[in-house]
């Protein structure tokens, strides 16, 4: 893992490749290992999919250099994709829910990309119609829409699976990740179910957020602080496919506070709140296979730390749960 040793022509060329490393806190057993994607350039799991998609968009024609990426974005898929565009010679426009994080909409900027903020009561459903307003106000402009193009899941198919995969021998029980658009789950859970159909497959969100609605189980929305995943509204995320899970595991934000705290002090990892969800249902799921509820055909867990608590640091993080602004 983060095997560069020659000089490279490109930022473009260090996004992937990051290292997979074992969290201290699962079961002997049942190991977790965890891909940590702040070794991205852009500090980010969403520099695959801005990468791979923008490339990919171009060699169909869907947009031509010297044109525009318009996206509605949280933020970190904005940033992949501004580093991903001024490198492949394209402008980009986000638009960005006001609440979310103010040092990623800092960094959308600085990589050159216009920012349109649109009010947080509207939603991801309004920043979606207003990313093809624009889109259709400009000439030679396109949407690769992150909650709806295959090319998000296809991302990590292509990539962060085979990695995972080389790493660990190719013995994975169990797929663990959150999911915003869901690209990053039905991406990988697709690579490692067509290897064994038996991987075990769990998807993460929020307590109040909505996904478990695809599996028929009514939902309470409510309101959360864990950032860059869960829903309120399943029909904006049409890459998820239930066939593909086993389970939709909901953590509260009081839990993910604590683990965020924990992995820093005990583990180093200076990880965010989706990272944290996503530590603490993959090692509910290592300790059920160790403890025989769960039928995996390896004993190993793998799962991704998608960004830095270094971008939430004004969110209140690492402060008390009261201060922890979502």
């Amino acid at each position: 893992m983060t095997t560069h040793r020659e000089p490279l022509s490109s930022v473009l060329e260090t996004i992937g490749e990051t290292p997979l490393v074992r969290v201290h806190d699962s079961p002997d057993a049942v190991p977790v290992y965890a891909k940590l994607e702040s070794f991205n350039p852009g500090a980010s799991i969403k520099d695959r999919i801005g990468k791979y998609m923008l490339e990919r968009m171009l060699e169909r024609g869907d947009v031509g250099e010297g044109g525009t990426v318009v996206e509605p974005t949280a933020g970190n898929t904005g940033i992949g994709l501004a580093v991903a565009a001024k490198q492949l010679g394209l402008n980009a426009v986000f638009v960005v829910p006001e609440r979310f994080s103010v040092e990623k909409q800092q960094l959308m900027r600085a990589l050159g990309a216009e920012v349109v903020n649109t009010p947080s009561e509207d939603g991801m459903g309004f920043a979606i119609d207003r990313a093809h307003e624009i889109a259709d106000e400009l000439d030679d402009a396109v949407v690769p829409q992150q909650f709806s193009n295959p090319l998000n899941a296809e991302a990590h198919y292509e990539t962060t699976a085979p990695e995972i995969d080389e790493a660990l021998d190719g013995e994975v029980g169990a797929v663990v990740a959150g999911c915003g658009t869901g690209g990053t789950l039905m991406g990988m859970a697709r690579y490692f179910r067509e290897r064994d159909p038996d991987t075990y497959v769990v998807a993460v969100e929020p307590a109040g957020s909505a996904y478990r609605e695809f599996l028929g189980e009514e939902v309470a929305h409510e309101e959360y602080k864990t950032e860059g995943i869960g829903t309120h509204d399943i029909d904006t995320n049409e890459l998820f496919d239930p066939a593909l899970v086993d389970d939709i595991q909901a953590v509260p934000d009081r839990e993910v506070h604590e683990e965020m705290g924990r992995l820093a002090a005990e583990e180093g990892q200076l990880v965010a709140s989706s990272a944290a969800a996503n530590a603490i249902a993959a090692k509910r799921v290592a300790r059920a296979i160790r403890d025989g509820e769960i039928d995996a055909p390896y004993d190993t867990v793998a799962t991704a730390f998608p960004d830095s608590s270094e971008r939430y640091l004004s969110k209140g993080v690492y402060r008390s749960f009261e201060e922890w602004e979502g």
